[in-house]
């Protein structure tokens, strides 16, 4: 029976995703390759999961798209982030950070 891939915990999708455009504009498909890839392919981000996020992401102005062609010479929709993107990936980034701190001193003292 194959291991099924750890759930991400909620709010997280929304920062991976920012943290993986911050280097580069990419692909949804690349986006979700990227994550698998640098999580040593235990985080696997699922279309149903990803495509649904960047939608509601490029509605909050995180996000900007535009069409070009990918590795593959396939139309693709590339996704940039924008200013006020750049600003809730530092946000969300200091939230987890806090928060896995927390978890981290119950783990030690519980």
């Amino acid at each position: 029976m194959p291991e099924e891939s750890p759930q991400l915990l909620p709010g997280t999708l929304y920062m991976l995703i920012l943290r993986t455009l911050a280097a580069a504009p990419l692909h949804g498909y690349a986006i979700a390759r990227r994550i698998k890839q640098c999580s040593a392919d235990v985080l696997d981000v699922e279309e149903g999961s990803l495509y649904p996020a960047l939608n509601r992401m490029l509605v909050k102005g995180w996000l900007r798209a535009e069409w070009g062609i990918s590795d593959t010479n396939r139309r693709a929709r590339f996704y940039r982030l924008t200013n006020e993107g750049r600003k809730q990936l530092a946000a969300e980034t200091s939230e987890f950070n806090k928060l896995v701190s927390a978890i981290q001193l119950v783990l030690k003292t519980a």
